[in-house]
């Protein structure tokens, strides 16, 4: 079936492009495009026009609709602009509800209703427009469907209005739409149709302001039930047929429909791409951590007595967990330490050489994950009521000499959250494949973060406040490195870095693959960016 859509396609496609060079003129397309080139400044103000009229109109769904920022407002039309561009059956129309919708926490009625009475509005006021400006033309081409389809798109807007009503009344932020958001939308058209005006103008076919609504107002009634990407076809059939009623020779007609389709899909496409991304959120969400950082937590009070807790999740690692644990120090700045390995479901003697060693030694039910080990181990260092935790790998590759360095911003008050630094210390031995994907992911945490200071983004060494422990939080159970900074970062916990000692592991195996890791990992850090909101 894969391959007879294609072929449907395709064979669609070469019908629609032997079509077009058997009725357009290339040459006067071609003399067209030269003659919008040779005055840049009326197309580049053409353009203006249009652009405003997106910003009357994002301008006027703020005012319905107060709790959306312009920004978004801005965005979600764009969005929509280039939906319709590029997909069929006007679907765009539901991407201007969904942009809001995954940008904002705005609940679902408002902003459903308020887009539908004002996509009504904006119907309504083109063909009310058409229709006083050249009174003939609509009904000449349409002849009684254009009654039936000015009654249906009545009777919407109608209901969009008595349901915002509705609404205002329940207590919803949502107005009904002013006098001046009618003015808006009104002004809004007759911008949109500077467009057609100046090609028209540079085609040598002059229409008047009237005439350019009224081409603009046939086009986006056809446009309503368009089934192909972008109306292409319905598009330059309504447009030339509206200006041959208006006198334009056919050939001429044309080839201004079909350069002012291209002018207003290019700037779909250029614009509309812009709003999938700018302003933050995304139409995807958070892609990184907004600006500026909220306020640092207020840290909990430390007791005198309170232990550097260290903990060390392991799976699998007997030859090195028990060398690790000690090579701990026995005290901190004169603070005792306590030790905590993670067994997590190893199947050799990793638990025993841990508690040989002197570690405090809690069992998973199984190897859950890194993640999950993180979370036990920091449940389990908070239950003992710590001055600082500090996180350290047991596959022998971190010096646990370091521990006093890592943990110093903490018990200094001037850090909650430090990470070792490998690429700020000394580097003993790191496979180059390894140095060139920890350089890549942590320029990729960097950016996430918008943290210049950060140099390493998967260190396993890593000192925790006692409050930033017991808030942390790693939402997948694969791994924690890249979710637990921007969850702690995305709460205001100071951060610090500073230089350890690494060297490469010499026994055992790691649990990264390059593309399980980054399957698992990506959609996660998105996961993290953006929590689950509630609506109403």
């Amino acid at each position: 079936m894969r391959w007879m859509r294609t072929a449907g396609g395709v064979a669609v496609l070469a019908a629609a492009l032997w079509y077009l060079t058997r009725v357009v003129d290339p040459g006067e397309v071609a003399e067209l495009a030269r003659a919008l080139l040779a005055d840049p400044i009326g197309l580049g103000g053409a353009l203006g026009c249009y652009a405003f009229a997106f910003a009357l109109r994002a301008l006027a769904w703020r005012r319905t609709l107060p709790g959306l920022r312009l920004g978004q407002s801005w965005a979600a039309l764009h969005v929509s602009l280039l939906g319709n561009h590029v997909l069929p059956l006007r679907l765009g129309e539901a991407l201007r509800v969904t942009s809001v919708l995954r940008r904002t926490a705005l609940p679902v009625r408002p902003v459903l209703v308020s887009a539908v009475t004002l996509r009504a509005a904006d119907l309504a006021a083109v063909v009310l427009l058409a229709v006083v400006g050249v009174p003939t033309l609509l009904p000449r081409l349409a002849g009684g469907w254009v009654w039936a389809g000015s009654a249906v798109v009545l009777l919407v807007l109608v209901a969009g209005l008595l349901w915002t009503v509705r609404l205002g009344r329940g207590g919803a932020a949502i107005r009904v739409p002013s006098a001046g958001v009618g003015l808006a939308v009104v002004a809004a058209w007759l911008l949109e149709s500077a467009v057609v005006w100046e090609i028209a103008r540079a085609a040598g076919h002059p229409l008047d302001l009237r005439e350019a609504l009224a081409v603009t107002a046939v086009t986006i009634v056809v446009q309503a039930v368009a089934v192909t990407p972008g109306g292409f076809g319905s598009y330059e059939a309504a447009a030339t047929a509206a200006m041959v009623a208006l006198g334009v020779p056919a050939g001429s007609a044309f080839a201004i429909a079909l350069t002012t389709h291209a002018v207003k899909t290019a700037y779909a496409l250029l614009v509309g791409g812009v709003a999938l991304l700018v302003p933050q959120p995304s139409y995807w969400g958070w892609l990184r951590l907004p600006r500026p950082a909220p306020p640092r937590p207020v840290p909990a009070p430390v007791p005198d007595g309170a232990p550097v807790v260290v903990f060390l999740p392991a799976h699998d690692e007997e030859a090195t967990v028990g060398t690790v644990v000690r090579g701990l120090p026995a005290s901190v700045e004169g603070r005792p330490v306590r030790v905590v390995v993670v067994d997590d479901g190893s199947t050799d003697g990793t638990a025993a050489r841990a508690a040989e060693a002197g570690a405090v030694v809690v069992t998973q039910p199984g190897n859950l994950g890194l993640g999950a080990a993180v979370r036990r181990g920091l449940a389990e260092a908070v239950a003992l009521r710590p001055a600082v935790v500090v996180y350290l790998d047991a596959d022998g590759e971190y010096a646990p000499e370091d521990v006093p360095a890592v943990a110093a911003p903490v018990l200094a008050g001037v850090a909650d959250y430090v990470v070792g630094s490998r690429f700020g210390g000394d580097i003993e031995r790191m496979l180059p494949h390894r140095r060139l994907g920890n350089r890549v992911l942590t320029t990729w945490v960097r950016w996430l973060t918008r943290r210049r200071d950060l140099t390493d983004g998967q260190s396993g060494f890593r000192a925790f406040s006692p409050r930033a422990a017991a808030e942390a939080e790693v939402v997948h159970d694969y791994n924690y490195a890249q979710v637990l900074t921007l969850d702690l970062l995305g709460k205001g916990f100071r951060y610090a870095e500073v230089p350890i000692r690494y060297s490469f592991r010499t026994s055992g195996t790691s649990f990264v693959r390059l593309g399980r890791y980054l399957r698992r990992v990506v959609p996660a850090v998105h996961r993290e960016l953006n929590p689950p909101r509630a609506r109403i």
